[in-house]
């Protein structure tokens, strides 16, 4: 898909794809290196996460606007996204000219969201979980024991087990897997 996109991209008169990058761990080095006008990040990368690199972008390069292209168009990422300094965020089943536009877009300054998108986002709030809560669910979401989960984040069992507590009720689901699943349905994790 990457390979596609700089292609296509490539086929616009004013636009040049300077770098593409597998990993979410090279995207800020990648970036100091090719100085980019706008990064196109991706969520799920192996290695870091989009949403963590765009943060880091917007610190390092702030002159790189950061464009979140993504199949996981969930609220609670569009919501993250903007947080972490994105200029826009789009889905990728859209068409490749809105893409090149909304490049265009962001250069000249605005913010770019896809518009179905940004009415879930309005009308699904914040996360309930607090920043605790969140890293005890990732902790949790390959099936570890409250002992690996506590070792994990340096708290006690108790602490883990009162954390993942709250998270289920306040994701009013019934047991700590499904906690999981409902915030990364939600975009909270």
């Amino acid at each position: 898909m990457r390979g596609a996109l700089a292609l296509l991209l490539n086929l616009e008169d004013d636009m040049e794809v300077v770098a593409q990058v597998a990993a979410g761990d090279r995207i800020v080095a990648e970036a100091l290196e090719a100085r980019p006008d706008v990064a196109l990040l991706d969520i799920e990368l192996p290695g870091r996460s989009g949403l963590d690199a765009a943060a880091e972008l917007r610190k390092v390069l702030p002159e790189c606007q950061v464009l979140i292209l993504t199949t996981f168009g969930r609220p609670g990422y569009l919501r993250r996204a903007m947080e972490a300094g994105a200029a826009g965020f789009l889905v990728k089943d859209g068409p490749v000219e809105e893409l090149a536009d909304a490049v265009r877009r962001v250069l000249r300054g605005e913010r770019v969201i896809d518009p179905a998108l940004a009415a879930a986002a309005l009308s699904a709030g914040p996360s309930p979980l607090t920043p605790r809560e969140q890293d005890v669910l990732n902790a949790a979401a390959d099936g570890a024991t409250v002992a690996d989960i506590a070792a994990r984040v340096f708290l006690s069992e108790s602490t883990v087990r009162n954390y993942l507590s709250a998270a289920i009720g306040k994701t009013g689901t019934r047991n700590r897997m499904e906690a999981v699943r409902h915030a990364r349905q939600n975009g909270w994790l």
